[in-house]
């Protein structure tokens, strides 16, 4: 809470909503069958009193679906089932995600084998924890070329602290530790902290309480929403939490040194673009968890 408070929050958001959603279903479930009974019990007795009743079960049961199927916009039920995996499993990998990771680590391996300059990685929120263990396997694995391409990772949005604080998060600390230490790799961790959904500036390895003396990424960057993005695109989007989350993957008004397309797109490298740049000074780099083992 005290590195950012917008993740804790947005981690509250989903259970204060369907709390939110339910209360109101209550009402008016309970509003229907008390007028459905002033109105239909003086006419038809016990049958009023039924037919209010099964009025505002329905009722309820209506607005209760209603809401989970405006959650494209609302979002409660779609965060409640993130944080729910998570949770279930305290910070591990599930074996049926293990094999999607490996699955991406095949296909990050053959893209090495090609005629490239470099291969880039994106991760983005709950992604950039999962790309950091596919390329730790890899490196572990030998699977990384010792000259070119060129390997970058490029992390935005992080919520890595969601996950490497939770106790049994053993393998994502060790893949913490091991892939900031790795020389043929350049790392990238970019957040905003106009973005309510992620650790911005929160380095990912040393708040998880991983960093060694050998560690040398990621470099902590800020994508400066306000100063990237014109007055009127920020005032229109500031209050839209989950639109900006997503903002790193959009184009900006006025980018500065980072912007998604010149990086994705663009003839430079990771690490020339920013072979020069220097981490935020707002960063923030202190251990916080109290879960640091790496082995059960």
């Amino acid at each position: 809470m005290w590195m950012r408070k917008g993740p804790v929050i947005a981690a509250l958001y989903p259970v204060g909503m369907l709390l939110l959603q339910l209360v109101i279903a209550i009402i008016v479930g309970a509003v229907v069958n008390a007028w459905g009974k002033v109105l239909l019990i003086p006419l038809i007795g016990i049958v009023g009193q039924i037919i209010s009743l099964v009025a505002g079960v329905a009722l309820f049961v209506l607005i209760l679906r209603w809401f989970k199927k405006k959650d494209g916009k609302i979002f409660a039920y779609y965060l409640m089932h993130d944080y729910a995996f998570s949770a279930r499993w305290r910070g591990a990998n599930p074996p049926a995600l293990e094999t999607r990771m490996e699955d991406f680590g095949d296909i990050i391996a053959a893209a090495l084998q090609d005629d490239v300059d470099e291969v880039l990685i994106v991760g983005h929120s709950f992604g950039a924890h999962l790309a950091v263990s596919i390329l730790a396997d890899l490196f572990r694995a030998g699977r990384v070329p010792v000259s070119r391409p060129a390997l970058g990772f490029l992390s935005l949005g992080q919520v890595v602290p969601m996950m490497s604080f939770l106790p049994a998060a053993y393998r994502l600390r060790a893949d913490l530790a091991y892939l900031s230490a790795q020389d043929r790799i350049t790392w990238v961790d970019v957040t905003a902290p106009g973005d309510g959904c992620a650790f911005a500036l929160c380095d990912p390895v040393a708040v998880s309480g991983m960093q060694t003396d050998k560690s040398k990424w990621p470099l902590v960057i800020s994508a400066a929403f306000t100063q990237s993005l014109a007055p009127e695109t920020w005032k229109a989007l500031r209050w839209r939490f989950f639109r900006l989350h997503f903002q790193y993957l959009c184009g900006f008004d006025r980018p500065k040194d980072y912007d998604y397309f010149q990086i994705t797109a663009g003839p430079i490298t990771l690490a020339d673009r920013y072979r020069d740049r220097q981490p935020s000074r707002s960063r923030i780099d202190v251990p916080a968890s109290k879960y640091t083992s790496t082995t059960p």
